[in-house]
């Protein structure tokens, strides 16, 4: 099993498509337990440009969405495919979120996470994002696999 994924193989996991698909690589992936997610964040992304003009600054909510993509194409990437096949994957709460330096355009955000623990259908994860050395933001999460209908 490949220990990276391109925005390709990504697709191929998750349901997000442009503009909503924020992560373009997933690396260093140790199944099921962790991996690094790359964004490039552009200055053209639809998130920037009302937010806000002449300064663009990412969203906050937009890292935390790019965390729980980079989550969710972990975990479907190392669990059987026919669990995976016909389901989503829903974000159920966020905890610990914390955004320490603005993140803006152009720039390579570094999302590292990790599984904490799963029970059933339910995960836990957490992660922090770097551009460079320089931690932007922290957060906590949980999400649960559900059919899709």
């Amino acid at each position: 099993m490949s220990n990276t994924l391109s925005k390709k193989e990504i697709i191929n996991l998750l349901p997000h498509r442009e503009p909503m698909l924020l992560i373009d690589e997933l690396l260093d992936i140790v199944k099921l337990k962790s991996a690094t997610a790359i964004m490039n964040v552009k200055k053209d992304g639809f998130y920037v440009q009302g937010h806000f003009p002449g300064q663009p600054v990412m969203p906050g909510v937009l890292i935390v969405e790019a965390f729980g993509q980079a989550a969710a194409a972990l975990t479907a990437h190392g669990i059987d495919k026919k669990t995976y096949e016909n389901k989503l994957v829903f974000l159920m709460s966020v905890e610990k979120a914390r955004f320490r330096n603005p993140v803006v355009p152009d720039c390579k955000l570094e999302l590292k996470i990790e599984a904490i623990r799963s029970h059933g259908r339910v995960w836990k994860y957490k992660g922090e994002a770097f551009v460079g050395d320089k931690k932007m933001a922290d957060a906590q999460w949980s999400a649960t696999i559900v059919d899709r209908k």
